[in-house]
C-alpha cells in the first residue's frame, strides 16, 4: 500500500447463502455485519476477484448482496464509496470478464467505481510462488502504480 494509507482485509468467510425467510426470521449474520461495518469504515473497498466461468463467483456475489439488506441500509454502506477490482487468474485473460460483471453491480449499489488502473493478472501461477508472494517485478510495479491510482482516486472527492 501507498505510505499513509492502510490495507485491512475483509473476508467473506462464514457468510451463508443469502435466504429472505432467514433474514426475516434471524436477522443479519454477525459475519456480514462485521462485512458491512468494515465497508462502512472504509475510505474505498477493493475486491479482490477470481474469475469462475468467465464471471464472478457466485458465493462472493452473494456477500455482497448479502451487504445490500436490508435495502434501506444501501445507501449508507454503499453509496459513492469508491470501488475498484482486481483479480488473478490461472488463464490467459486474468479476470476481465469477472471485472466486467462486477461493474453493474457496483453501479446498482452507487458506489462509485474506479475502472482507469484495472487490473488482472493473467497466468497468475507465473506471478505468484507457492506461499502466495507475487515474485514477478514487473507485476508487482503494476501493482504499485494501481493502488497508488485507487488511493489517490479514493481520496479525490467523497462524493
Amino acid at each position: 500500500m501507498p505510505e499513509g494509507s492502510e490495507l485491512i482485509r475483509g473476508s467473506i468467510d462464514g457468510i451463508p447463502l443469502y435466504n429472505a425467510d432467514e433474514e426475516q426470521a434471524e436477522g443479519i449474520p454477525p459475519a456480514v455485519q462485521r462485512l458491512k461495518e468494515q465497508i462502512i469504515d472504509a475510505d474505498g473497498v477493493l475486491l479482490f476477484s477470481p474469475e469462475y466461468n468467465n464471471s464472478m463467483p457466485g458465493v462472493f456475489k452473494n456477500a455482497i448482496d448479502w451487504t445490500s439488506r436490508p435495502a434501506s441500509d444501501i445507501a449508507q454502506v454503499f453509496g459513492g464509496k469508491p470501488f475498484a477490482v482486481i483479480g488473478a487468474s490461472p488463464g490467459g485473460f486474468g479476470t476481465i470478464l469477472a471485472q466486467d460483471s462486477w461493474l453493474s453491480v457496483l453501479r446498482t449499489l452507487g458506489t462509485r467505481p474506479w475502472w482507469s488502473g484495472r487490473l488482472m493478472v493473467a497466468r497468475a501461477g507465473n506471478v505468484f510462488d507457492d506461499a502466495g508472494q507475487m515474485t514477478d517485478a514487473q507485476m508487482r510495479d503494476r501493482l504499485e502504480r494501481f493502488l497508488q491510482g485507487f488511493v489517490a482516486f479514493a481520496a479525490s472527492d467523497a462524493g
